[in-house]
């Protein structure tokens, strides 16, 4: 019986011993400055579609424009500095050059009812994208035997996407796409598509700049499952964000060229990233994951600017943009 007892008291004993050891391992000193470096392995893609249906003969929606990138590589750097033991500040900031993709251009006309009565595709040689997230958030939770932790935070995120679409090739061209000429009292005015038709791809045809300005609250979680290896997860909600979309038609001579469309409205998102994070030596840690971003308009109009100088406005139907990929990351404290 003594023997059971001592063995019992002895096992108990190095529980309470391994537990003290993860403590004494992860429960240091918290660092007052992070820095990370990153990449975001990702691709994107941005539409819009209005309705013109007030002008007879036009389908709802009018017209669908689809940008979508492959590959695009984003470089990230965050620098994050704790102000007290519970507050902290956090700035991150991305950069890319987008040099693949493809441009889908659908019109509609009312006689076909829905479907697409001209396609087109052009090619996505450039441009660019950019982001800026400036937050502060606070340590609210620590958990027990230093494995974890929950940070919730709250700021404002700009992101910014440009596309240039080269070239152009005549996808399908209805009956009514051919022969329906929708301005037939104005000299030299077209029906809406030829299906011969196509424009060389060393050609600008159109080119897309989207800018979010969005408010964001949200939280990190980390949970350890060793001294060297954890889960993390960042979820925020954008409840509000105003978009500003702009397109230039490079070769329509009846359009302003800067711009020939300029969109305005507001809406909703929301970020999410889920990792792991692996400790190489103290504090230095790699880690690896999944992102995902999405925008979504509810509400917003498209003003066409004309060449001499007037004006049309029509309701956005959709606007929305969307971005996922694997993320890489290095990461330093002190």
């Amino acid at each position: 019986m003594k023997l059971r007892f001592a063995i019992a008291a002895l096992l108990m004993l190095a529980g309470v011993e391994s537990q003290a050891v993860f403590a004494q391992d992860t429960e240091e000193r918290r660092p007052r400055f992070e820095l990370g470096l990153g990449a975001w392995i990702s691709t994107g893609e941005t539409k819009w579609a209005h309705n013109a249906s007030s002008i007879p003969g036009l389908g709802d929606p009018t017209s669908k424009l689809t940008y979508q990138d492959v590959g695009t590589n984003v470089f990230e750097v965050t620098a994050k500095l704790w102000i007290t033991p519970k507050w902290f500040g956090r700035l991150t900031g991305g950069y890319a050059g987008i040099g693949g993709g493809r441009l889908t251009d659908d019109d509609y006309l009312a006689v076909d009812g829905g479907a697409p009565s001209s396609q087109t595709i052009s090619d996505i040689k450039g441009d660019s994208m950019w982001y800026l997230n400036a937050d502060v958030g606070k340590r609210i939770v620590e958990f027990p035997h230093a494995r974890g932790y929950l940070d919730v935070f709250g700021g404002y995120q700009y992101w910014y996407q440009r596309y240039t679409a080269n070239g152009l090739g005549q996808v399908s061209c209805s009956t009514a796409g051919q022969t329906v000429d929708l301005d037939p009292g104005i000299p030299g005015t077209q029906p809406l598509c030829n299906p011969n038709s196509s424009v060389s791809s060393t050609i600008p045809v159109i080119t897309n700049t989207t800018q979010w300005h969005s408010i964001r609250v949200g939280g990190t979680i980390e949970y350890r499952f060793t001294r060297r290896l954890s889960l993390q997860s960042t979820v925020a909600l954008i409840p509000v964000s105003i978009v500003d979309n702009t397109d230039i038609h490079h070769l329509r001579p009846d359009l302003a060229q800067n711009p020939s469309l300029s969109m305005l409205g507001y809406g909703i998102g929301a970020d999410a990233d889920i990792g792991a994070r692996f400790m190489i030596i103290k504090n230095f840690f790699a880690s690896v994951g999944y992102r995902i971003w999405w925008n979504r308009m509810l509400d917003g109009n498209v003003t066409f600017h004309s060449a001499n100088g007037t004006t049309d406005e029509f309701p956005l139907t959709e606007l929305q943009t969307f971005r996922q990929g694997l993320t890489f990351g290095l990461n330093y404290s002190f």
